[in-house]
């Protein structure tokens, strides 16, 4: 019985990377297409339009000014972290991105010192330094491939703001965890990521095709039930049991990427996630909580 218990769990955190890496691929191509601002701001109202329903067949009651105060931060930076994210992976293999932004749990080690007032360990610098590490690693080689190109400094550095910018999103979601339901979290997010991003409309909203809508569709769906799946397991089981399942992310986005976009992984790729992974397991066995940044998207 208790092997089922822990089984079920597993199955469905797997399953919900799974589908966010196929969310991250439909989301590049949308991105390739349109940019990715558009992409993301059609996303985000259409994922709000999802996600209304559910909320309201669970008898959701609108949340009280601080509540929404707290959705409206973390749907603003979402919004930054999404469009940094998105742009950066249009612009380079999905495996090197994902890889990078592995390292924001990490991150998130120091701003839960500044803003939590939690203490910085040994472990945690050794696991940072060692994240730091594999992100270097990954980065000369993408730098060296594509001959110092502009561009390619552009990504990383985008992906690298993402990365920041979840970090905090980390630091809110323990908040919102205290005060709302994840399917209230998920569509205020949702929704005031698209508010916010709607101001830019006049000037940067590119229509997408019908191909283009379905795919942008299909991935706020996609995210809509990998947030769900996500949340089941997490409130089943104990987060270091499932750490292990994040980074599948890596190899979802490394097929995925050569299945759609015939993107090869390179041997430095490689090296520099698991100098990443390992940092982050060092990190989740001193009993931090290490999530995936795109598990947020």
């Amino acid at each position: 019985m208790h092997r089922r218990h822990t089984l079920l769990p597993f199955a469905a955190a797997a399953l919900g990377i799974a589908l966010f890496s196929a969310m991250d691929a439909f989301m590049k191509g949308a991105t390739l297409a349109v940019g990715a601002y558009s992409a993301m701001m059609v996303r985000s109202l259409l994922g709000a339009v999802i996600m209304f329903p559910l909320w309201r067949a669970r008898r959701g009651a609108m949340p009280d000014r601080e509540a929404l105060k707290l959705h409206a931060l973390r749907g603003a930076i979402s919004a930054a972290m999404a469009v940094t994210f998105f742009w950066a992976l249009a612009r380079m293999p999905m495996a090197e991105g994902i890889a990078i932004s592995f390292i924001a749990p990490l991150i998130a080690l120091y701003l839960a010192a500044v803003v939590l007032g939690e203490k910085v360990t040994r472990g945690a610098i050794i696991a940072s330094l060692l994240g730091l590490s594999g992100v270097v690693v990954i980065a000369a080689n993408q730098l060296g491939a594509r001959n110092m190109d502009g561009e390619a400094v552009l990504a990383i550095a985008a992906m690298l703001l993402s990365a920041v910018l979840y970090a905090i999103n980390l630091i809110l979601q323990r908040k919102q965890a205290q005060i709302a339901s994840p399917v209230e979290v998920a569509l205020f997010q949702m929704s005031f990521s698209g508010l916010f991003l709607a101001v830019l409309a006049p000037w940067l909203l590119v229509l997408p095709g019908l191909e283009t809508t379905g795919q942008i569709a299909l991935s706020a769906l996609l995210a809509a039930v990998s947030l769900m799946l996500l949340s089941w397991a997490y409130g089943q089981a104990e987060a270091q049991a499932l750490l292990t399942v994040e980074y599948t992310a890596f190899i979802w986005a490394a097929l995925l990427g050569w299945l759609m976009f015939d993107e090869q992984v390179t041997g430095a790729t490689l090296a520099g996630v698991a100098l990443i992974v390992l940092g982050c397991w060092i990190a989740a066995r001193q009993g931090r909580p290490v999530h995936s940044e795109q598990t947020a998207l």
